[in-house]
């Protein structure tokens, strides 16, 4: 389109390119390069350049549906829990931990693995989310803020969540340190940890489970206990409900709603996962 005469950009011409862009690379992108055409183009008819915007008789651009997003059933966490916790790799891992705190929060992956002990207040159960974990090529794993300003936001803590947490940090935990340490006591890599949960989800029942899940079924938690769409958003740091809505259901200061609905979810997923003998877990540094 760059070498095209203002002129010469025709509905024909700006159909066919738009729909290259489809077929190459996807209808998203097709969607974002027909705007920004018709946002170049409706300035030069305002500017007199030409008579009409030829992009609003394009053909609408049609996509496949998105697959519903699927969330744990009650079963499914029990069973995901009790998997974990009895799996000694797992437990070398700390997963079983790592992923009661992400269902019983809805916080990303790399959120959960940057929040350190100084951001945890037991007494009055709250967690604040001010960062995450990325490697970045050259530089290698960086702490930096979360993917938005909306993901910056202190939640309210399942009381089940807490008392796994006050028993990680009786340990012996240092303020400065990563809840979810490594074996140094540094932070983990999120992509070592995704593989970690991979290999523990097994290739049976469990086999379609990745790391977001845990993130969509506690909205869909939420949302069962009828909570309002903005109140989940605030949850997981979406700054529209629409993101929430669209791709997560099966304000920075979250209320405890959120949290009194997932702890009622999730204690008895905890308990009966706990109560197969599996209690002992390491603390932090005891990661493999």
């Amino acid at each position: 389109m760059g070498e095209v005469r203002l002129g010469e950009a025709t509905t024909p011409l700006v159909d066919k390119v738009v729909g290259a862009i489809k077929a190459d690379v996807s209808a998203a992108t097709a969607r974002t390069c027909r705007s920004v055409i018709s946002g170049v183009l409706g300035l030069a008819v305002r500017y007199g350049a030409i008579s009409h915007n030829p992009v609003r008789d394009v053909e609408r651009i049609e996509s496949r549906p998105r697959r519903a997003p699927r969330a744990l059933t009650p079963a499914e966490r029990v069973e995901l829990l009790t998997h974990l916790s009895t799996d000694d790799k797992a437990r070398r891992r700390d997963l079983p931990d790592l992923v009661f705190f992400m269902l019983a929060t809805g916080v990303r992956i790399g959120e959960a693995l940057g929040v350190i002990w100084e951001q945890v207040d037991l007494e009055a159960g709250t967690v604040q989310i001010t960062s995450t974990l990325i490697r970045v090529k050259g530089e290698g794993l960086l702490r930096r803020g979360t993917k938005s300003a909306a993901g910056e936001r202190t939640l309210a803590l399942p009381r089940s969540a807490v008392a796994v947490l006050r028993r990680r940090f009786m340990t012996g935990a240092r303020l400065d340190q990563p809840v979810f340490p490594d074996v140094n006591g540094g932070f983990r890599d999120p992509a070592n940890v995704r593989r970690e949960l991979r290999e523990a989800r097994g290739t049976e029942t469990l086999a379609w489970i990745t790391s977001h899940t845990f993130r969509k079924t506690a909205a869909t938690i939420l949302d069962e206990a009828a909570l309002s769409a903005r109140l989940v958003a605030d949850q997981l740091g979406h700054p529209r409900t629409s993101m929430t809505q669209d791709f997560h259901l099966g304000r920075r200061s979250v209320d405890s709603q959120a949290a009194v609905a997932l702890d009622a979810a999730l204690r008895d997923a905890l308990s009966a996962s706990e109560n197969r003998g599996i209690a002992r877990r390491p603390g932090p540094g005891g990661r493999s």
